[in-house]
């Protein structure tokens, strides 16, 4: 159960995952979905915006319009990057119908996800077998990422939040430092709070590390039982979101406290958004993403 929480005096924007009604990459979570069942349970259960998600158009005007009508805000986006092993000018150019698309929707801040130098089918084979840069390699990587970061604020006036996740090259607590060593403050951290935790290590640490680096918050829970079982038998990353490893904030173990202490005293003025990669058929989207904002508002409050 997580302790009492005292509430910030500070107010922040908070944000639904899509992820809720349909899974990015587990095709048989939220087959059936639409954006319209999406964005109807986000604004139901008072959620002032969205992520961006696989749900809705990629087309810079009608998603504007369709997120208008429903008045809610696009809060950020995935970019799918290969940094690891491509030039930034390659990366530019992969990059810019995505970033014209946040840019013109309103987003100030870019999700980056590194998804090269994975193993093959990374999120279907065990999280042992996940490949890890060296020393040299992470210093040349950085300093792409740091040219990228500054370009992609140059050209798009959009953030960089890095995106620390299970079998990507940046999973661990001492990745996370490696990283942040070897990039300037162009390149900012995205704290999620799930991925920190199955990672090894406390997002606290983040927090006390990294906070002025800190451009975007994914919140979400772990169920430990579950993640103990998924390390003892080694089972894949999409295994573990199948077997109920996250869960929405409340629902499991992370103490959030040190969180909204961190929002209340630097001044954090991003998103905080909710996330929870579950099976949607054991409980309807729209009662899964309620019960967190019900949590949430009691310690939270929003924006005015």
């Amino acid at each position: 159960m997580n302790k009492m929480i005292k509430a910030p005096r500070l107010t922040v924007r908070v944000a639904i995952s899509p992820l809720s009604w349909a899974n990015e990459v587990i095709e048989e979570f939220g087959k059936d979905a639409t954006a319209d069942i999406c964005l109807t349970g986000a604004l139901a259960a008072g959620y002032e915006g969205v992520e961006m998600s696989r749900l809705f158009p990629r087309n810079p005007d009608e998603l504007s319009k369709l997120l208008s009508d429903y008045k809610l805000s696009l809060a950020s986006g995935w970019h799918s990057g290969f940094l690891a092993e491509r030039s930034v000018d390659e990366e530019l150019s992969a990059v810019h119908e995505f970033a014209t698309l946040l840019q013109k929707t309103g987003a100030q801040v870019m999700v980056y996800g590194e998804c090269a130098a994975m193993a093959e089918n990374a999120l279907d084979v065990p999280l042992s077998r996940r490949r890890r840069l060296t020393p040299e390699q992470m210093a040349a990587y950085g300093a792409r990422l740091t040219e990228f970061a500054r370009k992609l604020a140059k050209g798009y006036g959009l953030a960089m939040a890095y995106h620390h996740h299970l079998m990507m090259v940046v999973e661990t607590q001492d990745e996370v430092r490696q990283l942040m060593a070897a990039t300037g403050d162009e390149v900012g951290l995205l704290l999620d709070t799930g991925h920190a935790l199955t990672g090894g290590f406390s997002y606290v640490d983040l927090i006390n590390e990294f906070g002025p680096r800190i451009k975007h918050i994914h919140l979400k829970d772990v169920r430990t039982p579950i993640l103990e079982a998924v390390r003892s038998k080694d089972l894949s990353f999409n295994e573990a979101v199948r077997a109920g490893m996250f869960t929405i904030p409340g629902d499991g173990v992370i103490d959030f406290q040190p969180l909204f202490e961190f929002i209340n005293d630097s001044g954090y003025a991003g998103w905080v958004v909710v996330e929870a990669e579950q099976d949607p058929s054991l409980e309807r989207p729209e009662i899964t993403v309620a019960r967190a904002r019900d949590w949430l508002s009691t310690i939270l409050p929003t924006r005015a």
